[in-house]
């Protein structure tokens, strides 16, 4: 996901009370959602006006957590004003309404809400707390950030010179670059090869014309997901539904996104910078998230990169070569592409041999697939920490999200361990020699690396 956001942080004692009660509802939440399966009751809740969202009842505590999100996010971002997302990411608490920026934050401080935006490829994302005593007042706060935003000049010219001085600190961080580059190599010509941040030249051009244009078009109604978990009923929640986002367009007006995948062929790219050590980003297409072989690629994930110290990378990079500190990998599904990815760094002169030893071991694993003893660990290990994920409101309503934007419903958190314990060591071998067709890797690098290989297959960028 893209990551360059202004974050603000006010330390008042309104923020500390809600603080104190969050930390409240997490320590509840781990005693009494242990078990997501079977101590959650997920409701499915539409308004009077037609808006539907997801309700876990929490009432043990009063507060209350909801997550939203529009279809959208940087693929919506015309070509010229890459970081134009981004940019709305900052600005929805600058002023709204009749509130200019500083009244409309002190109006928040005083009622202990919390609200911040991200932006990803394929959406735009929102997070919004509230005490119940104060539910109403911070709800039409939310209505007046997503309905009626300001955008006044000076606003738009602060953020715009934080952004832009966060590039500029971006430009100079190779794990950034890397994964920009990554992105424009294997993606070239799609939305996604762009970055999501921008560039300076690009956030120099953005608007408050350009702001509410985008939002405008992408916050409608009929892409909108919601999820609320805590002190609220449904009955309640249909109101709130209606006052916050009732006014919003029937249906946003998209920038089609294609379907694509990474480039085939397999690339590598070296962007030179005077940094004591190598990072490297790695990665090839995988497959969509409804396909059938998702799940064992995901637990196939677990194996090579995603495990931690008990990955075969790890093992391999660092603990028989001491290569790298760490290495890591993951599978990514997009709503218009998969990517199976990963990273390494290391010093300049041990880049080389640890993407040697990284291309070795996923052409190991294409070849021969797992061992039922490595299948086993990392099929408990998804399984016995799946509850991990709902043990807070917040993690609880990030995770029903995140289904929502799948396509899933409330049945996948009943299905999903099932799913990952009928994973077979036959799967696991189909889907390796599917998934990891090391000729395909495409690897971008930045540092100074001194293998020979890298730079004679390469093109150099300043």
């Amino acid at each position: 996901m893209s990551a360059a956001r202004v974050m603000r942080v006010d330390y008042t004692a309104a923020a500390r009370n809600l603080a104190a009660v969050t930390l409240a509802i997490f320590a509840l939440a781990i005693t009494t959602l242990s078990s997501p399966a079977h101590a959650m009751k997920i409701q499915t809740v539409k308004s009077p006006g037609g808006i539907e969202a997801w309700l876990v009842e929490e009432h043990s505590v009063p507060m209350m957590a909801m997550r939203f999100a529009f279809d959208g996010g940087s693929s919506q971002d015309p070509v010229g004003k890459e970081g134009l997302s981004n940019f709305l990411t900052a600005m929805l608490d600058e002023g709204a309404g009749d509130l200019v920026s500083r009244d409309y934050q002190e109006r928040m401080e005083d009622l202990a809400m919390r609200m911040s935006y991200e932006e990803a490829k394929d959406g735009f994302y929102g997070n919004f707390e509230t005490l119940t005593a104060n539910r109403a007042e911070s709800a039409k706060l939310l209505k007046l950030a997503v309905t009626k935003p300001r955008f006044d000049q000076d606003a738009v010219d602060r953020i715009r010179q934080q952004l832009i001085a966060s590039l500029v600190y971006a430009a100079r961080n190779p794990d950034k670059v890397a994964l920009n580059e990554w992105y424009a190599l294997a993606f070239k010509g799609h939305p996604y090869a762009r970055p999501a941040d921008g560039t300076q030249e690009t956030i120099s051009k953005i608007t408050a014309a350009d702001l509410e244009g985008y939002r405008k078009r992408v916050f409608a109604k009929d892409t909108l997901k919601v999820v609320v978990v805590g002190d609220i009923n449904a009955e309640q929640l249909g109101k709130m539904l209606d006052e916050v986002f009732g006014d919003l367009p029937a249906k946003a007006d998209l920038i089609p996104v294609s379907k694509t995948t990474p480039v085939a062929g397999g690339q590598q790219e070296v962007i030179e910078m005077d940094v004591p050590q190598s990072v490297a980003v790695f990665g090839l297409g995988a497959m969509p998230r409804k396909d059938p072989d998702f799940i064992p690629a995901f637990v196939l994930n677990q194996i090579l990169g995603g495990g931690g110290f008990a990955s075969k990378l790890m093992e391999e990079v660092r603990e028989k070569r001491g290569l790298a500190y760490s290495v890591y990998t993951y599978v990514y599904p997009y709503h218009h592409a998969s990517i199976f990815s990963g990273g390494v760094a290391t010093r300049n002169d041990a880049i080389g041999k640890s993407l040697e030893v990284i291309r070795d071991e996923l052409k190991k694993m294409a070849d021969n697939g797992p061992s039922q003893n490595d299948l086993d660990n990392a099929k408990d290990y998804l399984i016995g920490s799946y509850p991990l994920r709902f043990d807070t409101n917040s993690k609880i309503a990030s995770q029903l999200l995140g289904l929502k934007m799948d396509d899933f419903g409330p049945e996948y958190i009943d299905n999903r361990n099932a799913m990952i314990a009928a994973v077979t060591l036959d799967d696991m071998k189909r889907v390796a020699k599917r998934l990891l067709k090391s000729d395909d890797l495409i690897v971008t690098i930045v540092g100074k690396p001194t293998f020979e290989t890298a730079k004679k297959e390469s093109s150099k960028k300043g």
